[in-house]
């Protein structure tokens, strides 16, 4: 008998369906937070798409040929967190009813790690979709190296109107099309609802035709959102799209079958009231419980998707050493192998720690197995050039180098989706001032403790002539705020090829930012070289030491030059300065107490010399020399010695400083 409410469902799918619906009003209730409408009126997509259509399997959750399903509007969460109960995934009965209470499994919104199926971390709107596009790139290279019989899956992104409005949806979008990624889904919620009412409050889009203009297939299904053959023929039809991605636009209504709050605001973002839950549980057949859930249902569910696992397993087995090969590289999560290395620069020469990041390139690019770069339009400036591919395309599907475009937010949230997908060891880079525009994405790649990294040039005042607008104050702060994410700026070039090795060997690197200064600095030598080499990847070194010490200098970046200059000039005058590099202040923040206690020397009094602002340097050093004011316009050293980043000032501190005891 055909399902009244739930157009094609059978019965085990209606059954899901009804399941999921009365959980999605349950658990915000018993939260009270949390976000029903939505993802009742996906309920029957969801099903959808974990029965009919994606290649999954609950007893091998992480097995890599399966399809990724994304949600982007993670306020959904409970949709999510249903499906992975009603499926068979290891998400039971008690992790729905700790919906959003502490250190559960189903938090409010989706975080990767925390709870099977969640491939991303998503909550901010729009960066589920620019995930997708990564997902979507790091499948296509991992097939076109190793064969389309053992990497053969596609990737699905369900969206909301909050998504398409944020711009990383226009960036990811224009990238995903111009890359024609065929395998890229992204199913978009039109219920015309937001927090603050009807979306013609402020959204008039043709979203068609807009996607249509950046080159992808678009299907309207219009009014079919509880019609589960509807829903099929569409997602299979995207599946036979070439060259195109596909946008299928669904009209839904948000908290449907809710005859109270159907279609209202309220619906998006506040529990339903006891009244509102029991009158949709009775439409539906269901009894007035609180979180009931089928485990028989579950298991039939499971049965029913059963064998993609294992249909993989047999093909990779069949690819013999192409399939081991494989296996190989997802284990070391396309780290860098083999005795690859990199010329190490003259000491005493001078070096743009950026043209380090092209020498790194060069040595080790073809010898990490998942590598891929690329940057926002700046790859000449910025180092990034792998020479021995071209580039990622749909007629050059294996191409590892990567044009974003001028788009760094979506680059960022892309390079989190291939890193997050496996197999992929991915870099981007830009100008550091506009680490700003990435910063959404980078926090999430922190959160998600993904192995990418973030290459960022032109690091300072030392820009010049481009002025206060190009000139980086802030941003060495900005980022270090961010739990989890390490940010280098290395003391010099060859310490620069030090922490690109050890990023790219290491098989599950830290989400790390790299510094690198657009003008040319010294390459460091004698004591400073040794140490550096031996001890810059722990965070902090002493760069030269005396057992005469009367002060410390502190500095990264190209101001540890500064620094040994200082100290040469105050031994000139009898006083003796030791010089202390910290190039990672997270990776330092790791190292025992001994080791930073050795490194800083309390007991001595220090200052620190950076060209960027002087907030949280206090935590290391006694007083703080910086810039904490937007730069000018004017050759690099002029700015540097008008704004105090030189070894006479930091001199005359010291002396003032001694002066004082």
């Amino acid at each position: 008998m055909e399902d009244q409410i739930y157009t094609g469902a059978s019965p085990d799918e209606g059954a899901t369906i009804r399941q999921i619906v009365a959980l999605a009003m349950d658990a915000p209730a018993a939260a009270k937070s949390g976000h029903s409408g939505t993802a009742m009126a996906l309920a029957p997509l969801g099903v959808v798409l974990f029965s009919r259509i994606l290649k999954h399997d609950p007893r091998h959750p992480e097995f890599a040929d399966r399809d990724r399903f994304i949600l982007s509007c993670g306020h959904a969460s409970i949709l999510q967190y249903g499906l992975a109960n009603a499926y068979g995934y290891d998400l039971t009965r008690e992790d729905l009813t700790a919906f959003r209470q502490p250190f559960s499994r189903t938090p409010g919104h989706p975080e990767h790690g925390v709870a099977p199926t969640v491939e991303v971390t998503t909550g901010p709107l729009g960066q589920g979709i620019a995930n997708g596009v990564g997902m979507a790139i790091a499948e296509r290279m991992l097939r076109a190296q190793y064969g389309s019989d053992i990497v053969d899956h596609r990737t699905y992104v369900v969206a909301g109107d909050g998504c398409l409005e944020e711009g990383i949806s226009h960036e990811a979008a224009s990238l995903a099309g111009s890359l024609g990624l065929d395998r890229l889904t992204v199913i978009y919620d039109d219920n015309h609802i937001t927090i603050d009412g009807p979306t013609e409050l402020a959204l008039h889009d043709d979203t068609p035709a807009r996607f249509r203009a950046y080159g992808w297939n678009v299907i309207e299904v219009g009014e079919a959102a509880n019609d589960l053959n509807i829903l099929e023929a569409a997602l299979r039809s995207a599946s036979n799209q070439s060259e195109r991605p596909t946008l299928i636009v669904l009209r839904s209504h948000i908290g449907f079958p809710s005859p109270s709050m159907l279609d209202r605001r309220e619906a998006h973002g506040s529990p339903f009231k006891a009244e509102a839950i029991s009158e949709v549980k009775a439409i539906l057949g269901l009894s007035d419980e609180r979180f009931v859930v089928d485990d028989e249902l579950a298991l039939r569910n499971r049965n029913s998707i059963a064998g993609h696992h294992d249909s993989w397993s047999e093909r990779v087995a069949a690819a013999g050493e192409r399939g081991l090969a494989l296996l190989q590289h997802l284990r070391d999560g396309g780290a860098l192998l083999g005795n690859a290395s990199a010329e190490r620069y003259g000491a005493g020469t001078e070096v743009a720690t950026r043209k380090a990041m092209q020498r790194a390139m060069d040595a080790f690019g073809s010898s990490t197995t998942g590598i891929t770069a690329g940057s926002a339009d700046l790859t000449d400036n910025t180092g990034v050039l792998l020479s021995f591919t071209a580039a990622q395309s749909a007629s050059n599907p294996g191409g590892r180098q990567i044009y974003y475009g001028i788009r760094e937010f979506a680059m960022g949230a892309v390079v989190v989706g291939q890193s997050l997908h496996g197999g992929v060891r991915p870099i981007a880079s830009t100008f550091f001032v506009f680490s700003d525009y990435m910063r959404p994405a980078l926090r999430l790649a922190a959160l998600s403790e993904t192995p990418s990294l973030f290459v960022f040039t032109h690091d300072s005042v030392g820009v010049g002539e481009d002025g206060p607008t190009h000139q980086p104050v802030e941003h060495l702060m900005a980022l270090r705020t961010i739990p989890g994410l390490h940010v280098v700026r290395p003391s010099d070039a060859n310490e620069t090829l030090e922490f690109v090795e050890g990023f790219l060997r290491d098989v599950a690197p830290p989400p790390t930012a790299l510094i690198l200064t657009r003008q040319d600095i010294k390459v460091l030598s004698g004591e400073a070289a040794e140490a550096s080499k031996s001890f810059a990847r722990r965070g902090g070194y002493v760069a030269r030491e005396s057992d005469r010490a009367q002060f410390t200098l502190m500095a990264t970046g190209s101001e540890v030059a500064v620094c040994l200059q200082a100290a040469d000039e105050l031994a000139a005058q009898g006083i003796s300065a030791r010089v202390v590099a910290l190039p990672c202040w997270a990776c330092f923040e790791t190292q025992d107490e001994s080791y930073r206690g050795a490194v800083l020397r309390y007991d001595l009094p220090s200052v620190s010399l950076e060209a960027g602002s002087t907030l949280g340097w206090h935590k290391y050093a006694d007083d703080a020399i910086g810039i904490d004011r937007f730069g000018l316009s004017a050759p690099g050293p002029f700015v540097y010695e008008h704004l105090g980043m030189t070894a006479q000032n930091l001199v005359s501190h010291v002396l003032d400083r001694l002066d004082q005891q």
